[in-house]
């Protein structure tokens, strides 16, 4: 599994490539957005790594307008601004500095699996259409332009075929062990996909359950 490490902080870039590298990942580093758009274009990651703020500007500003290209990279934002839900829509998951070097690789790790699907067949419901191969999503022909995590959850729900699916095992397809199914974090990704799905609504809250495909 291929990873790329976008952070100025020398000492911070050293411990997180080391700690990835004694845990089995190839790891490239770059230390400003211009050096890491120079990776992404030459090399394919299985995650991408950004400090928030680097030298040349809000790394989520350059996230953003990657996902609108139809950039499907994982991403994990490091963070000192106490902050998570702003990044969100663009990335997949957030550390807040300072950070246990076992939790980075744990988020890391799960992160890579997502994106390691096995190809299979194209998912259908309504005018709704997910690619599992290439891990594209569109309604009514029009690119949704989804996060890992958003894709996985929208995935999930309509493999169910309008089936509700509980929100634990929402949580379990698309965060590690440690996120608790009482925490908000597939509430904020519900919250965002029925932005990008659009109307009419597609996704319905099953209460006291989690949630379905209408």
């Amino acid at each position: 599994m291929r990873v790329l490490v976008t952070e100025d902080d020398e000492d911070i870039r050293f411990a997180v490539e080391t700690s990835l590298r004694a845990a089995g990942f190839a790891v490239d580093i770059a230390t400003d957005l211009p050096e890491a758009d120079e990776a992404l274009f030459v090399n394919t990651y299985d995650c991408v790594i950004f400090d928030r703020v680097l030298p040349s500007g809000d790394a989520l500003h350059y996230v953003k307008h990657r996902r609108l290209d139809g950039w499907g990279a994982a991403v994990l934002f490091l963070t000192g601004i106490n902050n998570p839900v702003e990044g969100l829509p663009y990335g997949d998951d957030y550390l807040v500095k300072p950070f246990a070097m076992p939790e980075l690789i744990a988020r890391v790790r799960s992160l890579c699996r997502l994106t390691a699907v096995a190809p299979r067949p194209v998912l259908r419901h309504g005018d709704v259409e997910l690619d599992l191969a290439r891990r594209t999503a569109t309604r009514g022909g029009r690119a949704l332009n989804l996060t890992v995590k958003e894709f996985t959850v929208l995935e999930r729900l309509v493999a169910a075929a309008g089936q509700p699916v509980r929100r634990d095992d929402l949580i379990a397809a698309a965060w590690d062990a440690e996120v608790r199914p009482s925490s908000n974090v597939l509430d904020v990704v519900i919250t965002v996909l029925r932005q990008k799905i659009g109307p009419p609504p597609l996704v319905q809250t099953v209460r006291g359950v989690g949630y379905r495909c209408a």
